[in-house]
């Protein structure tokens, strides 16, 4: 499931995903408000985990490498931060090694560090 955080600081969007993430979740609860930041040309996204998120399913996995070519690489200039709130291992580590390739300014927090992610990825 996703869900969206509406305590967000003005010109951010957040999210939180919990369980498994589904193909339609991701296409109509994500996409929508990441287009909406590309097209005004500054997206500044927080990303943050539950306790029992489960991944996301192989329709999650296909909208989302969609995505990142659709409102990513044709749009890398409106990227200007990235938070990931987790404290799952895999989630932050492969987060930490994304940070590297992609060209954004993007930072891994523990769930207890969630509000001074909300803050940087305002910032």
């Amino acid at each position: 499931m996703i869900e969206r955080i509406e305590a967000m600081p003005e010109g951010t969007i957040g999210f939180v995903f919990d369980g498994e993430v589904s193909g339609a979740e991701y296409r109509e609860i994500l996409e929508p408000p990441l287009e909406a930041a590309v097209e005004a040309g500054e997206v500044r996204l927080l990303l943050q985990t539950a306790p029992s998120f489960d991944g996301m399913g192989i329709g999650a996995r296909i909208e989302d490498a969609k995505a990142n070519f659709k409102l990513g690489l044709a749009h890398r200039k409106a990227w200007k931060r990235v938070a990931i709130v987790a404290d799952s291992g895999w989630i932050t580590h492969t987060f930490k090694l994304w940070a590297h390739l992609v060209p954004v300014e993007m930072k891994v927090f523990p769930l207890a560090e969630a509000e001074p992610a909300r803050s940087w990825v305002a910032g």
